[in-house]
């Protein structure tokens, strides 16, 4: 277990998250329900502000990559580090802003963003809105010429580097469904038709090579490209780019075969970046770009614990074991989705060794419904609290209401003190937009 100062075992042997009993936490707030430990949250938004301060005379901002985790007090919280976000649809949009967010902090992305989308982000005033497409620039010019505004653009850049992930989170190849190819030309074309618009003001460039990265060696080798097209821009359309968002990425921890990276490590990817722009643009006679990053798995994945109750144990002899939770893929898809990897432990029994390895099953109705594979633990019976860990990121964000399964709930705690951030859901909210035309009465 990736142990740290707000996770670790108490005296009573249970798993203990942000100062509070795992197991109380369970009897309190029912099974499923999904953990957030505050302080490990404002920790890495710390980490992240203080390095851009620190490598960067703070000429730049974090925007927490809220597609993550959103929900309106994690944006109560970010805002109160300090930070930005950036967003990817209405929905989070909406939710930043009922959560008195201040739009300028806001940075919006996307590649087919919709009419709604759009003029949403215009009309309260985002500070940034990230452009994937020549007919995305068209449709915004319109909007802002109606609207008598104005609307600061950066455009997504793909410099070409492929880093060590899963290939579905690998988003800068050449071949993606994101952003403008430099190899290719479009990036170079895209900037000089951006530039010819009354109401964009282009900025600079945005580029984001994927997730689950700890090679900082990547995110130093997309800066550098990302510096030396903009020199480049320069030289053949005498745009001097003012601001650089070099996206986020950065791994975590989920099982043993992952880094545990500490704040250090973290502080590192970021030093790589500042210390390759300072170089490269000294070295290209630019001036320094206001730098952006989007950290979002590193802020909240490790934040978050999942806890459910065990139900039935099914073993097939010699070939697998199944130790089924009150969960599922309705929580947590993204082992069906990607065949992700966490580690379990039985936050009641967590001082006991593991004695086999298992596979944690949910209770959808599919055969592929896989909370997580292999895991080792000590025999599990009927009614022990099972927690997984890292957790934070892309579980509550993905999840559904399949088989008509209720979302879990989303606590939040911090000094052993725990609040709903995200309440139950109900039957009544289940089917609270169902409609049943005349004719079928």
């Amino acid at each position: 277990m990736n142990v740290r100062k707000t996770l670790k075992i108490n005296k009573a042997g249970h798993l203990e998250i942000g100062g509070a009993d795992a197991v109380a936490l369970a009897q309190q707030f029912g099974t499923p329900v999904y953990v957030m430990d505050e302080t490990y949250i404002r920790d890495m938004c710390s980490v992240y502000r203080e390095t851009i301060l620190k490598e960067y005379n703070g000429y730049g901002m974090v925007l927490y990559a809220s597609k993550a985790f959103s929900c309106t007090a994690i944006y109560k919280i970010v805002a109160s580090e300090n930070i930005g976000i950036d967003v990817v649809s209405g929905g989070e949009i909406y939710t930043a802003m009922k959560a008195g967010f201040p739009a300028e902090k806001v940075c919006m992305h996307g590649n087919n963003k919709t009419l709604a989308e759009l003029q949403l982000a215009v009309r309260y005033g985002v500070g940034e809105i990230v452009v994937d497409s020549e007919t995305e620039i068209d449709l915004l010019e319109q909007l802002c010429e109606e609207q008598d505004k104005n609307q600061n653009i950066l455009l997504r850049i793909n410099p070409g580097v492929e880093a060590h992930t899963h290939h579905f989170i690998q988003t800068a190849k050449t071949d993606s469904k994101f952003g403008f190819s430099i190899a290719d030309g479009s990036a170079e074309k895209i900037t000089k038709y951006a530039l010819t618009k009354k109401h964009l003001h282009l900025e600079g460039y945005h580029c984001h090579i994927g997730s689950q990265i700890f090679e900082k060696q990547s995110f130093a080798l997309a800066t550098e490209k990302m510096i030396s097209f903009m020199a480049r821009m320069r030289d053949e359309f005498s745009f001097e780019a003012t601001v650089l968002n070099m996206g986020g990425g950065y791994g975590i921890w989920y099982t043993d075969d992952d880094k545990k990276s500490s704040c250090a490590d973290y502080a590192e990817y970021l030093h790589a970046i500042c210390d390759t722009i300072k170089s490269k643009t000294s070295e290209y006679g630019l001036r320094l770009p206001f730098l952006l990053i989007e950290p979002g798995r590193s802020i909240v994945g490790e934040a978050g614990v999942t806890l459910y109750t065990v139900g039935a144990t099914k073993e097939i002899p010699g070939i697998k074991k199944y130790v089924s939770v009150d969960g599922g893929m309705f929580d947590n898809p993204r082992y069906a989705l990607y065949q992700a990897k966490y580690t379990a432990i039985l936050a009641n029994r967590a001082l006991e060794k593991p004695c086999e390895v298992v596979s944690v099953a949910g209770k959808c109705c599919e055969s592929g419904d896989i909370v997580c594979a292999n895991v080792a633990l000590p025999v599990a019976k009927r009614g022990d609290i099972l927690a997984v860990l890292s957790t934070g990121a892309y579980n509550y964000s993905m999840a559904s209401n399949y088989n008509r399964n209720l979302v879990p709930p989303v606590i939040l705690v911090k000094d052993g003190k725990a609040d709903y951030i995200v309440k139950p859901q109900t039957y009544d909210d289940l089917i609270r937009n169902d409609v049943i035309p005349d004719r079928l009465v």
